[in-house]
């Protein structure tokens, strides 16, 4: 069973928790794990691909979005379909409200709740139902 990281921001915008993404997104490549951003649809894989490239002018995330020339290269990934297969040292970063087809295959996965009403409802929802499926379950208050 996977460890899922609820990340609990007291924010309400989207850029917020992109901008919380790209911390993680830093701490989980500085800690030598390969990363998922698994996304709603292409138009977040495009946001969240630009906050990764801007979020810090001294920071370089080598990432790319799937099915790029680069993303066979590279740490971190940018995706909205089907989740891709890991190996042993990927987490996944879940974007998506919606637990995706696949989350099984990783150790690691990591969700992000602002107090956004519709992420709130979305995020509880995915709460319950990794709990009922025998996840662990974390809960980490940010701010």
């Amino acid at each position: 069973m996977a460890r899922i990281d609820f990340y609990i921001l007291q924010d309400t915008t989207l850029e917020a928790r992109l901008a919380f993404a790209c911390k993680l997104a830093e701490t989980i490549h500085r800690k030598g794990y390969r990363l998922h951003l698994h996304c709603e649809d292409q138009a977040l894989a495009e946001q969240a691909d630009e906050a990764l490239w801007s979020f810090r002018e001294d920071a370089y995330l080598p990432h790319a979005i799937e099915g790029s020339d680069l993303a066979d290269s590279v740490p971190i990934t940018l995706g909205f379909g089907e989740l891709p297969t890991p190996n042993e040292e990927t987490a996944l970063l879940n974007l998506h409200p919606d637990i995706p087809d696949g989350i099984e295959r990783f150790t690691r996965v990591a969700e992000i709740i602002n107090q956004h009403q519709q992420v709130l409802v979305t995020k509880r929802a995915c709460w319950q139902r990794y709990k009922e499926l025998g996840h662990e379950v974390v809960p980490h208050k940010i701010g």
